[in-house]
């Protein structure tokens, strides 16, 4: 079964690794999130060492089509949050997902 990691998922673990009340934890987690946030809107972007990069990338305006009546329609500019992951994240995902296949 997947499951899916959650903003009170990430605040119970520091709740419980960090020793913080679960307030000061969930409080903790909400100002990360938010400088992230905070960054990203004004087009910057964020580098979490070990971890990954999210990128602010602007796409111009462009023709696209409605897949079900073919019509052109016009899709506007808009600025996109990309995330490329690190190599150090990439290869213990990897090291991850091959012992889950050998048992």
């Amino acid at each position: 079964m997947e499951k899916t990691t959650t903003r009170s998922t990430l605040s119970e673990a520091v709740f419980k690794n960090v020793g913080l009340s679960r307030n000061e934890s969930a409080s903790l987690v909400d100002s990360v999130f938010a400088e992230i946030l905070s960054s990203l809107i004004v087009g910057d972007d964020v580098k979490i060492s070990s971890f990954g990069t999210f990128i602010v990338r602007q796409k111009k305006e462009r023709v696209g089509r409605n897949p079900k009546t073919g019509e052109e329609v016009p899709i506007t500019a808009r600025s996109v949050v990309t995330f490329r992951a690190s190599n150090v994240l990439k290869s213990k995902v990897n090291a991850k997902n091959k012992t889950n296949h050998t048992e």
